[in-house]
């Protein structure tokens, strides 16, 4: 097997937006620095996401000091000031209530509802925010799903691509899986599955769960369209996972255990492999 290496470095400054690709990243508890630190919320506070709004993959937003750039195709560009406190709503992530997040410049509030054709709302994590993962290794996250690091390799998604091509379909990027950390060099597909623990450079990552997904990879990034059943469907084939009741998993959840700095080409170093055929992580619910 040769030297794994990072092969990509990936943030989302506001959930379900954009991918922006960086060469270096500082990684704290919660994962990439400014990673899912800002939600689109509706009237009701309830998150909002490509799986219903598949058009919020073409919208973008970039951290730029105290500001926030907001911009998209055919809109004009938005930048306001980030509010770090202030005014603050109950929001809620998957029919749950999640707690307080402080509300934005009320024209981000227009800018994203003039887009999405709907109200809503931007939100940002609060000074005081805490929020703990599941898993082997819990760590922490901003606005995430439930981690703070989604971890894929490149031979999995060439594993995934050479059976959609043998059905007929086509192959996707890596983007439809909103990755945050992307590992070149491991030879077997799905080699991720069995790291317990991993270093690079100074940085630790450990190993929280499968990385189960929705139906946000049928949404192709580019043009904010769903595409169809694939992947979901090859991967139902051969990545069923019975523990997670039942749905399809590529790649994994990560909890950063020692923070620092890292960049794309880093050598990634497994301190701790699992097992192969089997899962540590005990999923809840």
């Amino acid at each position: 097997m040769s030297a794994a290496r990072v092969a990509a470095l990936v943030y989302y400054p506001v959930k379900g937006l954009a991918a922006v690709p960086v060469e270096q990243a500082e990684l704290g508890p919660r994962g990439l620095l400014g990673d899912r630190g800002f939600m689109v919320v509706d009237t009701d506070g309830t998150f909002q996401s490509q799986r219903t709004l598949p058009a919020m993959a073409t919208l973008r937003a970039e951290l730029a000091g105290d500001v926030i750039r907001l911009s998209a195709p055919g809109a004009p560009d938005l930048a306001v000031p980030i509010r770090y406190d202030g005014k603050r709503r109950d929001v809620s992530l998957f029919k749950s209530w999640f707690g307080r997040a402080v509300a934005q410049d009320p024209a981000a509030d227009e800018w994203f509802s003039e887009r999405l054709g709907q109200p809503v709302g931007l939100v940002r994590v609060t000074p005081e925010h805490e929020r703990p993962g599941w898993g082997v290794h819990r760590g922490e996250t901003g606005f995430g799903d439930a981690h703070a690091l989604m971890i894929t390799s490149l031979s999995s998604l060439d594993g995934l691509n050479e059976r959609m091509v043998e059905r007929g379909a086509e192959a996707i990027p890596m983007n439809r899986f909103r990755p945050n950390i992307v590992v070149s060099g491991w030879s077997e597909p799905h080699t991720e599955d069995r790291v317990l623990r991993m270093s690079i450079g100074a940085v630790e990552i450990g190993y929280s769960a499968r990385g189960i997904r929705c139906a946000v990879p049928t949404v192709e990034q580019e043009t904010g369209r769903k595409s169809g059943p694939e992947p979901t469907r090859t991967l139902a084939s051969y990545r069923r996972e019975p523990a997670y009741g039942g749905g399809v998993s590529f790649g994994i959840k990560g909890a950063v255990l020692t923070g620092g700095t890292i960049a794309v080409g880093d050598e990634i170093l497994v301190q701790e492999w699992i097992p192969a055929g089997t899962d540590p992580a005990k999923p809840e619910g």
